[in-house]
């Protein structure tokens, strides 16, 4: 008889992570310009174009 295989206990919690990370709404555009360093590209553009 086959028997059902149970999942990695590390499967199961990236599972749950990602389920519990998909609940989440998206954080806010300013704080991702941030994290992506938009913000400090934005104003090395507007001190390079001021020469």
């Amino acid at each position: 008889m086959d028997q059902a295989k149970q999942p990695s206990k590390e499967a199961v919690r990236h599972w749950m992570q990602t389920r519990v990370e998909e609940r989440r709404p998206p954080p806010d555009p300013q704080q991702i310009r941030r994290e992506l360093g938009w913000e400090l590209a934005r104003q090395e553009r507007r001190e390079a174009s001021s020469r």
